[in-house]
């Protein structure tokens, strides 16, 4: 049996964990000193990530142990569970990618361990600008069961969330029979009608993807697509909080109107992680990252190229910028998505023993320790 003591960054309470066969046995409180312990919370859960330091998992060249070396990247941050996720593609290299995921699955042990599920956003969303965002216009198509089970096929029935838009003929439908088989239906770059998002909503969709991104510059001053999400009660909204994605005011707003179902992703990059700089990207785009991590386009116009930065960094912009206390920014990188992902609590006896411990060192998070399953895992 294996005990940790810490002060959990949920509740501000001081207490031991004792952990056994992978699952947190008993939580007990402690009376000691506060300032001589670390913080100790849920692991966190990234359900939007494209890659980490060069490692791209939309490209070909993807292998199994690349997935292996980014897991321990992602673990060494205290992301415990995390979804690759696959934008749009030809249907032969998604169902390749998808593949190549599944196999490194089978490989490591604990890359099964830390993959929740795949997350496909797209090839099912809108083709129009400013709503398709980077993804190929090309690829783009309306949902499609039959191609969607030969993806499930290759991804080893590991395929958990669609990124979709709901303006699509067919999306309800396409919608109804994915929550039948359990995979959550977000909608993103889409540039839907009240009806639209309505009429998914009701079939079954619980997720806008990085909401107030993927959207055209200019909108209608009501209604529009960032109004009717909102005013869903039963959508969980996620939000890239790197500090360059969206402005402090609209995440407030979505914090405050969501105050349980605001969950934050990393959306991050093969970027992340890597020195600042020029590159080129293998789908052909030339990208600058500067040294703050911001991600743009190399040609003077200054658009962001992605995200380069974790979810753990997520969570240190909304404390540094007060927008959250350290548990409401916490639970929306750990306790929200398990919510979402149907799991009610995840820091209580019983429940599978993925922890972090951490300090803050000159105001910045500072991760100490990780067990995954209670497994601790070396740096």
């Amino acid at each position: 049996m294996t005990s940790i003591r810490g002060i959990n960054c949920l509740t501000g309470q001081a207490e031991e964990y004792l952990i056994e066969n992978g699952t947190i046995y008993k939580i007990e409180p402690i009376d000691t000193d506060l300032e001589q312990l670390p913080y100790i919370g849920p692991g966190l859960i990234d359900l939007q990530i494209n890659g980490t330091n060069g490692i791209d998992f939309n490209d070909l060249s993807l292998t199994s142990p690349d997935l292996l070396n980014a897991t321990h990247q992602l673990l060494n941050q205290g992301i415990t569970s995390f979804f690759p996720t696959l934008i749009t593609n030809s249907d032969e290299n998604l169902i390749y990618l998808l593949n190549t995921l599944n196999q490194a699955c089978e490989a490591y042990p604990l890359v099964d361990a830390c993959v929740g599920g795949i997350h496909l956003e797209g090839p099912f969303i809108s083709e129009q600008d400013g709503a398709r965002g980077a993804h190929p216009q090309e690829h783009i198509q309306a949902p499609n069961w039959d191609l969607f089970q030969r993806f499930q096929q290759a991804s080893g029935n590991r395929i958990k969330l669609i990124t979709l838009a709901p303006e699509w003929d067919g999306s309800t439908s396409f919608i109804r029979q994915c929550q039948s088989m359990g995979v959550q239906i977000a909608l993103g770059h889409t540039l839907a009608n009240s009806e639209q998002i309505a009429a998914a909503v009701e079939a079954g969709a619980t997720l806008s993807t990085h909401l107030g991104n993927a959207v055209p510059t200019q909108l209608p001053r009501h209604p529009n697509l960032l109004w009717d999400q909102l005013a869903q009660d039963k959508l969980y909204a996620s939000i890239i909080a790197d500090g360059f994605h969206l402005p402090n005011n609209f995440m407030k707003v979505v914090m405050q109107v969501k105050p349980e179902r605001t969950l934050l992703i990393s959306d991050a990059t093969q970027f992340w992680g890597m020195p600042s700089g020029e590159y080129t990207t293998h789908i052909g785009g030339e990208v600058v990252l500067e040294s703050d991590g911001r991600l743009a386009i190399n040609d003077g116009s200054g658009l962001l190229a992605g995200a380069a930065k974790s979810l753990l960094e997520n969570v240190q912009y909304l404390l540094i910028e007060r927008l959250a206390s350290l548990d409401q920014a916490w639970s929306m990188a750990s306790v929200h998505p398990a919510q979402f992902l149907g799991r009610k609590t995840i820091l209580s006896a019983g429940q599978t023993a993925d922890l972090v411990l951490f300090g803050f060192e000159n105001g910045e998070i500072g991760v100490k320790h990780v067990w995954k399953g209670g497994m601790l895992i070396e740096s």
